[in-house]
């Protein structure tokens, strides 16, 4: 999903960057960052989507078997709910990242 907009897939970071752009909200530059800070930037996030990757390929097996409607939409719930906390996650760790570059 790290796919940049040739394809039309955007990441979460590449989607909130434009809405700061939006808001009028100068993005971060990743130049004033050191190498060693843009490497675990980069780490983070190819952990996260390796985990995401591995939750979809658990959610599609779930949502193939399960036969209740009631279970479907209870499964489709917990993998919201997970996406979201595996981004929120990256996107925090990233954020202290930069708060330590910063400092």
């Amino acid at each position: 999903m790290s796919a940049g907009s040739k394809d039309g897939v955007k990441s979460a970071y590449q989607l909130a960057l434009e809405r700061l752009e939006r808001d009028g909200i100068e993005r971060p530059r990743e130049d004033a960052l050191s190498p060693e800070i843009r490497q675990q930037m980069e780490e983070i996030r190819q952990r996260a989507e390796a985990k995401l990757a591995e939750l979809e390929i658990l959610h599609r097996g779930r949502r193939t078997s399960a036969t209740a409607t009631a279970g479907r939409d209870k499964s489709e719930q917990d993998y919201r709910a997970e996406r979201e906390r595996i981004e929120s996650k990256r996107d925090r760790d990233i954020e202290r990242l930069r708060a330590q570059a910063g400092r």
